[in-house]
């Protein structure tokens, strides 16, 4: 197997919670020595409830957010300390495409100018050649000439969402980070979306960072899936065996409450008990121990490493690497 394309060794991240003039300072637990490693031309999805961790993650991939500790590494080289300029050249390799298709998008720039900014950034075209690949960009999302003349508000939630893809493409990136690029949409737009992703990964050999809580929507375009809870990476493995096999028991738990298309086909819902930890005030040990109904004595105790408990299946949990 080839070096990876992007990796990310032992990350911590906090954010100060609440600040103190006598006393000791609170913080928000966001990551806590998060590892993974993505490959060139694969999907990973990365999911999980709420406030467990993911978009911070995405945000670290990309730098938009420098880790407390640990190592972001991009084409094999350590950019964990990059300045702003050492960046520049390495953002129009990794882009973002956000969850709020309206938010990301000026009110007040036609959207030829909103595609075509990163490449008045990036490159040296002139006008003339920025607004043909604005055109081409668009038509490759299903959009067509006639859009680049309006504004965001004047286009429904999946179309700005082609709009943030068509500029993420504009730079000819190796990876996009795609932070829950459907969950504002209505599902039939969601299925467009979706296919939009997979064909453009077809035709430019992309690599994408997926990040959604829709494990529905992760099934069907995933290569291999990471399950966060709490800041902690506590399984990840291929697509195929997740679904097949989920051994951590969270994600046991969320698979039981996707919904399933066969009537006659019944899956036993796992309800969830306990008290959710807070990201501030973290378990002494494993961080899911406290809604766990198989912990024992060494969960309350120790936090579990993730560990490779068959080929291409690591799981952070004590019930498995016992």
């Amino acid at each position: 197997m080839s070096s990876p394309l992007i990796q990310l060794k032992d990350i911590h991240k906090t954010f100060l919670a609440s600040k103190t003039l006598f006393g000791e300072n609170k913080y928000v637990h966001a990551l806590n020595g998060v590892s993974l490693e993505i490959q060139s031309g694969e999907t990973l999805s990365i999911v999980g409830e709420s406030g467990c961790g993911k978009s911070t993650m995405g945000r670290i991939l990309n730098k938009l957010l420098n880790p407390d500790s640990g190592e972001v590494w991009f084409e094999n080289n350590n950019i964990t300390n990059y300045t702003p300029v050492q960046m520049r050249p390495i953002r129009k390799k990794m882009q973002m495409v956000f969850q709020d298709p309206y938010g990301c998008l000026n009110p007040r720039m036609k959207i030829k100018d909103i595609v075509g900014e990163p490449l008045l950034v990036h490159t040296n075209m002139s006008k003339k050649e920025r607004y043909k690949t604005v055109i081409e960009l668009l038509e490759t999302v299903g959009l067509n000439e006639r859009h680049a003349q309006g504004y965001a508000h004047e286009f429904s939630g999946g179309q700005r969402q082609r709009i943030g893809i068509a500029r993420a493409l504009s730079v000819n990136p190796r990876l996009i980070i795609a932070d829950e690029p459907v969950s504002a949409l209505d599902v039939s737009i969601q299925a467009q979306v979706i296919n939009i992703f997979k064909r453009l990964q077809k035709e430019f050999n992309l690599t994408y960072l997926f990040i959604s809580h829709d494990l529905s929507v992760v099934e069907v375009i995933s290569d291999r899936i990471g399950v966060m809870y709490l800041g902690y990476l506590v399984e990840i493995t291929t697509k195929e065996k997740l679904y097949k096999n989920p051994m951590h028991p969270y994600t046991q738990a969320l698979l039981s409450a996707v919904p399933i298309a066969d009537p006659t086909h019944r899956r036993e819902r796992i309800i969830l008990k306990g008290d959710i930890p807070s990201p501030i005030d973290m378990p002494k040990g494993c961080p899911f121990s406290t809604r766990c109904m198989y912990a024992k004595d060494e969960c309350f105790q120790t936090i579990p490493k993730l560990l490779e408990v068959e080929p291409g299946h690591k799981v952070a949990c004590h019930l498995k690497s016992s």
